[in-house]
């Protein structure tokens, strides 16, 4: 299942509009704000897909019958670009576990880049639901590699993924090696420039985040 933003109208699209946005993005702070208020959205929406069980509630004046989560999912985030979605998203699911994962571009000489994955910090991931979150999907390598590694570690029962932008490449990618999972995206651009950037995309998530690496 592909869930694309970009089809409903919501608030939620004034913020992939002010992420775009050059003019806007000089604010880092706003910038890291439109981004958890992203992956607060697409938490809101993933929960309806999960499994409630009823309870019955004390309230001051009798009992009340209500619906709670059987199990909480599982937050996976990429360093560091994933870390606002990640806190958008556990702001929603607050009881939530998380992984973290270390993964980045890797250029070669001739230009050309492999994704290297150097570490994953996670909780038992058995049964769970898992919700791996990246503000950009550009070629769906990054995406790939963490969650096949995940998969192969553990028998997780449903993966979902977040991202603010995706590219039409990197979503065919991520349905032929993971056909599984569903996607939950902010918007989806046709094209990608020389060095995998999505256009028209937003730039490079992280720097935009958190300052320009080195």
């Amino acid at each position: 299942m592909i869930y694309d933003l970009s089809k409903h109208n919501s608030i939620a699209r004034t913020f992939i509009a002010e992420l775009r946005d050059e003019q806007i993005q000089k604010d880092a702070m706003r910038f890291r704000t439109n981004l958890e208020r992203l992956g607060a959205f697409f938490a809101y929406e993933i929960s309806k897909t999960l499994k409630y069980k009823e309870v019955e509630t004390q309230t001051p004046l009798g009992i009340a019958t209500s619906s709670v989560l059987e199990q909480q999912p599982v937050l996976a985030t990429i360093l560091r670009a994933g870390l606002p979605m990640h806190q958008g998203l556990i702001s929603v699911f607050d009881q939530a576990e998380s992984a973290f994962i270390t993964a980045y571009r890797k250029t070669k000489k001739n230009g050309d880049f492999v994704i290297q994955m150097e570490h994953i910090s996670a909780p038992d991931l058995e049964g769970k639901t898992v919700i791996l979150a990246d503000p950009m999907l550009a070629t769906g390598l990054s995406i790939v590699l963490c969650a096949k590694e995940l998969i192969n570690t553990y028998q997780i029962e449903k993966l979902h993924i977040v991202a603010a932008i995706a590219s039409t490449e990197g979503v065919k990618h991520v349905r032929a090696n993971l056909p599984k999972a569903d996607l939950w995206l902010g918007a989806i651009d046709d094209e990608m420039t020389s060095k995998s950037y999505i256009v028209p995309g937003l730039g490079d998530a992280g720097d935009l985040a958190y300052g320009v690496k080195q």
